[in-house]
């Protein structure tokens, strides 16, 4: 009887364990359902410039864009700080590269030549001046980076300059239209250091209100499309566009 009743319960526990399974198996499925119902369902949210990643991977998601994003609030605050600094000093105040870096090195001097040699008759030890040497490999990377993206620039400009994409071409006049305009109104400093500000606020503001500006952006668009359809229907579609080149016509 013993043995008997012993059976019964462990098919008993098999049972529970097995509907246990069944129920954790049908809890997974719908999470996963509804995970992929999400995900598909932000995949079709219209994100300003066609983004499909979040704020942090679209800035790099580096140190640069933790600066950006004021992951690390103080880096931030000091970078903004730093950058302010500089510009009330030589735009606001007016003061000279030149002679703000030749009167740095001359109260750096002053002070470690007085150090060292009064050292001796203070007793105390003179003052640890490092050996700085600049290291070749981040200088050469530097460079080669550089030189693509001069290379990467050119050939845009060469394209744009075929005639083949008339888009690009009215957006980039555009573009260099607005940086003339703007260069007009302020000097280089100060357009520097507004491009600063505005790289350490606009996007932290809309990782901020991000649903609320892509849904403005997304009517924008709409609305900009409709009117290049309309002046691409009348005028731009009667300009006579560039004759593609002789490598494109042998292939």
């Amino acid at each position: 009887m013993a043995d008997h009743q012993k059976e019964e319960d462990k098919r008993e526990e098999s049972l529970m364990e097995k509907l246990a399974d069944k129920n954790h198996d049908n809890d997974s499925s719908s999470s996963d359902d509804e995970d992929e119902k999400k995900s598909s369902i932000k995949s079709k949210v219209y994100r300003l410039f066609g983004r499909e990643k979040p704020v942090h991977k679209a800035l790099g998601g580096g140190k640069l864009a933790d600066v950006f994003l004021w992951r690390d609030k103080k880096v931030s605050a000091g970078v903004l700080g730093g950058a302010t600094a500089i510009w009330v000093l030589f735009d606001v105040l007016e003061y000279n590269l030149l002679t703000l870096v030749c009167h740095g090195l001359i109260l750096a001097l002053a002070i470690l030549f007085l150090w060292s040699n009064a050292s001796t008759f203070i007793n105390k030890s003179p003052p640890r001046i490092p050996d700085v040497n600049i290291p070749e490999k981040p200088v050469l990377k530097f460079a080669s980076a550089l030189r693509i993206e001069i290379n990467r620039v050119f050939s845009t400009l060469r394209e744009i300059a075929s005639g083949r994409d008339l888009k690009k071409f009215l957006s980039v006049i555009a573009g260099l239209g607005v940086l003339s305009i703007i260069g007009s109104c302020c000097d280089f400093l100060t357009l520097v250091y507004t491009i600063t500000v505005l790289l350490c606020t606009v996007p932290v503001l809309y990782e901020k209100y991000e649903d609320k500006v892509d849904s403005f952006a997304e009517k924008a668009m709409v609305k900009l499309k409709k009117m290049y359809a309309v002046l691409d229907d009348r005028v731009l579609s009667k300009i006579p566009r560039g004759r593609p080149s002789k490598d494109k016509k042998r292939s």
